[in-house]
């Protein structure tokens, strides 16, 4: 997809690679986490702090995978062309498309950090 389709994509080749980074990025912290608070002598709640690179991750993998921004969506702007431009989404029904998916994502990334953090609070 090359084009904006409300509530489906809403950046182009070069905002997905952003993204592609910061996904990367956020699992490579989320792993040096859980490496940390297993070589080190803390107390077991330390281990909830991996939700947050967890989330983190999900929420990115996610906008990578949909060529979807979550932030553009909140804010009803898209980009299909050099990093840091915007152009805003001017019809109502399609911002509330793209508010509603990018609510969806945020609740699903954070449902994964949060996922990912209890299971490493009780392994």
């Amino acid at each position: 997809m090359d084009q904006y389709i409300p509530g489906v994509c809403n950046i182009g080749a070069e905002e997905i690679n952003v993204r592609r980074k910061a996904a990367i990025f956020s699992a490579v912290i989320a792993v040096a986490v859980i490496i940390l608070l297993l070589l080190v002598d803390v107390s077991r709640a330390w281990r909830l702090t991996l939700f947050r690179p967890a989330a983190s991750f999900g929420i990115g993998w996610q906008q990578w995978h949909s060529k979807f921004c979550v932030g553009f969506g909140i804010k009803g702007v898209f980009n299909f062309g050099k990093t840091g431009t915007t152009f805003s989404v001017e019809q109502e029904e399609y911002l509330r498309k793209d508010r509603r998916k990018a609510w969806r994502m945020i609740g699903a990334g954070a449902g994964f950090g949060l996922l990912a953090a209890l299971l490493f609070y009780f392994l």
